[in-house]
């Protein structure tokens, strides 16, 4: 049991890194890129529209989208590692 108990203590160490990495990026691109640093990436432009606009209204929503398929991806690697995966 104990051997178990320090397996799941480090899937959950492991799930929680991947969490919190993919928590900041989606910060960094959704306060960051839309609200803190608009004015300098509004100086860069992307399909006519200015780069700090597109992240505000757009860009972070794409982000998020695709992080949530990163962490699909990433824990179901993790499931299969800690041999905890449903299938």
């Amino acid at each position: 049991m104990a051997k178990d108990a320090g397996k799941m203590k480090a899937y959950w160490k492991k799930n929680l890194k991947t969490l919190f990495f993919l928590l900041f990026i989606w910060f960094l691109v959704s306060f960051g890129f839309g609200i803190l640093w608009v004015e300098e990436l509004n100086t860069i432009r992307l399909g006519g529209y200015k780069l700090g606009f597109w992240f505000a209204q757009q860009g972070s929503i794409y982000s998020f989208v695709i992080l949530i398929f990163i962490y699909v991806y990433r824990m179901n690697k993790l499931d299969k590692e800690f041999d905890v995966n449903e299938e």
